[in-house]
């Protein structure tokens, strides 16, 4: 969905279970209170699991700011995700892919398995917090340096390319005479319960 006229984009997620019941609604409070800005257009993908669908649909569904739709697919969610002024998610894959995009985005969890993509300096941990969601993203909204200080793109977990480089590795291996001398090892190296 692309944002109403003269208004930026947020896309939101939110779907983690460590943030069920009061989490969720603090989330929907600070999507309340960004779309209520007048400058903003929040997208957010419901998620199927009622512990999370019933609520924010209850909260969010009447704003006009605030779009509702069901899971989007994977080209419509790195569309959203490219497009986006701002990522709000708990998201671990979103977490993974919103760097490469350059696209900011506020983790709203305490925590993240994802360290590699806090270090960008693309993503920052809010929590679900309202005050604390609502600063951040107001600052990122408002303030273009700050915006930009999160918004280069980076790749913490690579670029696509390990397909290509291995396959490069096998070819100059035996492109160079060396598999005569340093044969490759024909016994599984890895076994059900770990390396040998």
């Amino acid at each position: 969905m692309p944002p109403a006229a003269d208004t930026a984009l947020i896309l939101l997620t939110c779907h983690r279970r460590e943030n069920f019941g009061p989490g969720v609604a603090a989330v929907c409070e600070a999507a309340l209170r960004l779309a209520a800005r007048g400058d903003v257009t929040i997208l957010c993908p419901v998620h199927s699991n009622p512990r999370v669908g019933d609520v924010v649909r209850a909260r969010l569904s009447d704003h006009p700011a605030i779009a509702l739709t069901g899971a989007l697919a994977y080209r419509e969610t790195v569309a959203a995700m490219a497009t986006a002024r701002l990522i709000l998610t708990d998201s671990g894959g979103i977490q993974e892919e919103a760097p490469a995009l350059g696209t900011p985005t506020l983790v709203l969890r305490d925590v993240t398995e994802r360290p590699e993509a806090l270090a960008t300096g693309n993503l920052a941990l809010v929590g679900t917090d309202t005050d604390r969601i609502v600063a951040a993203a107001t600052r990122l909204l408002d303030d273009p340096i700050a915006h930009a200080a999160m918004a280069s793109p980076a790749f913490p977990f690579g670029t696509g390319d390990a397909a290509i480089k291995i396959l490069d590795a096998i070819e100059q291996y035996f492109s160079s005479g060396l598999d005569d001398v340093r044969p490759l090892r024909s016994e599984a190296l890895w076994i059900k319960d770990g390396a040998r």
